[in-house]
């Protein structure tokens, strides 16, 4: 594992700008793939670099690159995702911009964009699908574990463009303390109307956590995007 500093910004209007990043499994100056791994609210990257560890153990790529930013103050944002979204500024737009400085970074790199996988739990899920929708194109994959798009309940969550087939997982418990059933099952839905190929698990009294089936779940889908 290594660490690096993203590059200096202003900490008012750009609180992210600077974080620490984390790297696991390949070197990105060797890597054929790369996994983006988006911690939750109150963790590190260090926790969500041993999911991602978790999740590489039985794939076949042996040039995967593991990053893991770390959200300053340990938060993406300081609200709720179904907060309206300028109580979440700067911090969202922030984040966001974090999350795509990582990809270029990657595609700057050469690996290409459908070997490139976003995954995130909670919060980090919600960013991360939040990334992926509004930045779309053909990605590995997105993995959501306890996550979905970010708006106050009954705004439009529909985004322009498509994600070309991308393999798309969105897991939960239900209930969820901080995450909807039904906000899960709109993203899904928005992501598939956008051209990904969705698979959605419940799983009813589950604690807000990840689960080993989970994991293979997302281990299988990866396999199968090429990881």
């Amino acid at each position: 594992m290594s660490a690096r500093t993203a590059e200096q910004g202003n900490a008012n209007d750009d609180p992210h700008a600077g974080s620490a990043v984390l790297y696991g499994g390949a070197a990105l100056e060797q890597a054929s793939h790369a996994l983006v791994l988006l911690h939750g609210r109150g963790a590190s990257a260090e926790d969500i670099l041993s999911l991602g560890g978790a999740l590489a153990s039985r794939l076949h790529a042996a040039g995967l690159a593991l990053i893991a930013p770390q959200a300053a103050g340990s938060s993406w944002y300081p609200y709720s995702f179904l907060a309206p979204r300028e109580q979440n500024e700067p911090w969202l737009s922030s984040a966001l911009r974090l999350v795509a400085s990582l990809v270029e970074g990657c595609l700057g790199r050469g690996i290409a964009a459908e070997r490139i996988g976003v995954c995130g739990f909670s919060q980090g899920a919600c960013l991360g699908t939040e990334f992926v929708a509004s930045n779309p194109r053909r990605y590995g994959a997105l993995i959501a574990f306890t996550g979905g798009l970010i708006g106050p309940p009954g705004s439009d969550l529909r985004h322009a463009g498509s994600l070309e087939g991308m393999p798309a997982l969105f897991s939960s418990g239900d209930p969820d303390p901080h995450v909807p059933w039904q906000r899960v099952e709109e993203s899904a839905a928005v992501l598939g109307e956008m051209g990904a190929t969705v698979e959605v698990m419940r799983h009813a009294g589950r604690p807000h956590t990840v689960l080993p089936v989970e994991v293979r779940a997302a281990q299988a889908m990866l396999q199968a995007s090429g990881f």
